[in-house]
């Protein structure tokens, strides 16, 4: 996949910037809800390397594979509950947009985040 101009996470800056910073582990997240805007940025651009290691070891599945044909287009966020810098567990509900064989989707989840030695790592979500 090509390397974008501007972030997939939707927050408008650059990916070289943003979310690319944390996909090649020159920072962490702060948040839950940062976390969940670089894992929707690593569907985006093939980052399964970076999706499997912001995936808490105990759900995390041994490998990952992203359908290509599916392009994840726009993030919207619609809640979140805890997960700040000094929190130990958060919850963020999103919004991941797609196209995949010439149609839109969009994929509603309920995303739940544990920090622990000072990072984030993605558990598990519910799917509406």
């Amino acid at each position: 996949m090509s390397t974008p101009k501007r972030c997939p996470c939707g927050l408008g800056e650059p990916f070289a910037e943003c979310c690319a910073r944390l996909h090649a582990g020159e920072r962490s997240a702060a948040t839950a809800e940062q976390l969940m805007r670089s894992r929707f940025s690593a569907f985006a651009v093939g980052d399964t390397a970076y999706l499997l290691a912001s995936w808490h070891p105990s759900t995390r599945p041994d490998s990952l594979s992203l359908d290509p044909d599916q392009r994840w287009v726009r993030l919207e966020i619609l809640d979140r509950t805890g997960g700040g810098p000094f929190d130990a567990e958060g919850t963020v509900r999103f919004e991941a947009h797609y196209r995949l064989g010439g149609r839109a989707g969009v994929l509603t989840e309920d995303s739940r985040f544990v920090r622990e030695d000072g990072a984030w790592f993605y558990v598990d979500g519910d799917h509406d």
